[in-house]
């Protein structure tokens, strides 16, 4: 059942049904969730039963009703929670006293539909693939890991999981799209086994449309966890050349490259990003696949736009250091020496996570206003990495963006990802 946040003022049941009161069924199914309600409230002919605060219940007919006309706004939705314990994860390597949002180990399919997290499908019930299926909640974003299931079970330290190929396979047969990712640990699931992995996916149907592979990362808060490290400079090198020699296979017998290294693979090994065809529909972007290509690809296309810009302001940008070496070597450049701009680009250390955490989008607001308050004296502009600041202006460590300018003796401004953009207006 749904629980009752607000009703539309055009709503036909406007008066009678108040927040508070809870949505039971439509047409005798009780309803779960919001994606439910959508799904079940598209019939043309809807009996829906509603029950009030005081358990009283009642029903309205509604025919031929467009989607939406209900005019309900509900309470979110419970979020399904993950049971494992992998070695890996993420949220078991932070500090106690952040944000309540920053510990919720998520793993709900509802999610992976409508937002695009991963998830393992470690809690998933048969009755909730049926649903998949039947509501069509496609793309779901997998975490693999590896299909061999002992290694599976150990990695994820859970022995009851449940074998992923035959859950990917049903799932693919009833022609759901399936994105997949691999979080690679030296040691654990490289070499071997993650060739192992790819070939299971691939033989898979073609439904599993991609798969990313992406390096583990580190932070400073590891006591009592599994003993982990970073890849090597060579290490990840040879994983790269070894992903380039697959895309190649799959190239020729499926059309597409099909698996991917994270961009994070080729700052490490301090190689050159492929083009950005070789990326083909980027369908792992937000998993910062390609995401760096994209981002030097749209600014060197359309750099010239910035010619007549120059104003004379000074700019800084702030970003971690994965992003500061291409920054620096193709992007300060011609900032400063074709196009006359008075720029300079620092690397922010993450003091707050330990310095083998170097994204932009793991950077809190403490660090980078230290980083910030030595340089905001000789600019003008500060721009912040796009990804450090979620929907309500807050960074990791609950600085709000307004604390943050208040601090500052300069202008302040949210960067994004479509770098020209962001300097039009800002110069």
């Amino acid at each position: 059942m749904l629980k009752i946040k607000s009703v539309d003022p055009t709503s036909p049941v406007y008066g009678d049904i108040r927040p508070g009161h809870r949505l039971l069924s439509i047409n005798g199914s009780e309803i779960d969730d919001v994606i439910d309600f959508r799904y079940k409230s598209s019939e043309p002919r809807l009996e829906v039963l509603f029950e009030d605060k005081h358990g009283r219940q009642s029903e309205y007919l509604f025919e031929d009703l467009y989607p939406g006309a209900l005019g309900l706004t509900f309470e979110d939705d419970k979020v399904h929670v993950c049971k494992c314990d992998c070695i890996f994860c993420f949220v078991r390597q932070q500090p106690k006293g952040m944000r309540r949002a920053l510990y919720v180990k998520d793993e709900d399919f509802r999610l992976s539909f409508t937002h695009g997290n991963f998830i393992t499908l470690s809690n998933v019930t048969q009755n909730e693939l049926d649903r998949i299926v039947e509501q069509r909640l496609s793309p779901l974003y997998i975490s693999v890991h590896a299909t061999d299931d002992s290694l599976r079970r150990c990695m994820l330290k859970n022995e009851k999981l449940e074998p992923v190929i035959p859950q990917l396979k049903f799932l693919a047969e009833n022609r759901i799209s399936l994105h997949t990712q691999v979080v690679l640990c030296p040691g654990f699931n490289d070499g071997d086994q993650l060739a192992k992995t790819i070939d299971d996916l691939a033989e898979l149907d073609e439904m599993v449309e991609s798969l990313a592979i992406v390096p583990v990362g580190l932070t400073r808060y590891r006591e009592k966890l599994p003993k982990l490290r970073l890849y090597e400079p060579k290490e990840a090198a040879a994983i790269i050349d070894y992903i380039h020699k697959r895309q190649k296979e799959f190239l020729k017998a499926r059309g597409s490259r099909f698996v991917w290294p994270a961009d994070e693979f080729y700052i490490a090994a301090g190689r050159p990003f492929p083009r950005e065809s070789e990326y083909e529909e980027m369908p792992q972007f937000e998993n910062g696949v390609g995401m760096a290509r994209h981002f030097l690809t749209d600014f060197n296309r359309r750099k010239q736009w910035l010619k007549s810009k120059d104003s004379g302001r000074r700019v800084t940008f702030l970003t971690g250091h994965s992003a500061h070496g291409f920054m620096k070597d193709e992007i300060l450049p011609v900032l400063v020496e074709e196009l006359g701009i008075s720029a300079k680009i620092v690397p922010v250390t993450n003091k707050f996570w330990g310095d083998s955490v170097t994204v932009s989008g793991l950077l809190t607001g403490q660090d980078l206003l230290d980083a910030a308050r030595d340089h905001a004296p000789h600019t003008d502009v500060m721009l912040l990495p796009p990804n450090c600041l979620n929907q309500d202006n807050l960074f990791l460590d609950d600085m709000s963006y307004y604390d943050f300018v208040n601090r500052l003796s300069c202008r302040v401004h949210r960067g994004t990802y479509n770098l020209v953009d962001t300097l039009r207006e800002v110069l």
